[in-house]
C-alpha cells in the first residue's frame, strides 16, 4: 500500500442534510476548510497549508452523521498507484 504524500487538517464549517418526503435523510453536503487556530498543531498546519476548502457530497446512509460542525479531521492524500 502506498504511503500518504500529504496530510491536511480541516474543520467542518457546515453540514447540510437533505430530507426525502418521508423525512429520512437523502444526502449530506459537508463543507470543510483548513484549520488556522485553536492549538499549536493547527498553527503548524496553517503555516504550510494556509488555505484549503473541501466539499463532500455524501449519499451513503451508513456515512451520514459521521462529520459534525466545528470538529476537525485529518485528510490524507495517497497516490492510487
Amino acid at each position: 500500500m502506498n504511503e500518504p504524500i500529504m496530510r491536511c487538517k480541516l474543520r467542518v464549517n457546515n453540514v447540510l442534510h437533505s430530507k426525502n418526503a418521508d423525512g429520512s435523510t437523502n444526502y449530506e453536503d459537508v463543507e470543510l476548510s483548513a484549520v488556522y487556530d485553536g492549538s499549536e498543531e493547527n498553527k503548524q498546519f496553517s503555516k504550510y497549508t494556509p488555505s484549503a476548502s473541501f466539499k463532500v457530497h455524501i449519499s451513503n446512509p451508513q456515512a451520514f452523521n459521521k462529520l459534525s460542525n466545528g470538529h476537525e479531521y485529518y485528510v490524507d492524500f495517497t497516490p492510487t498507484s
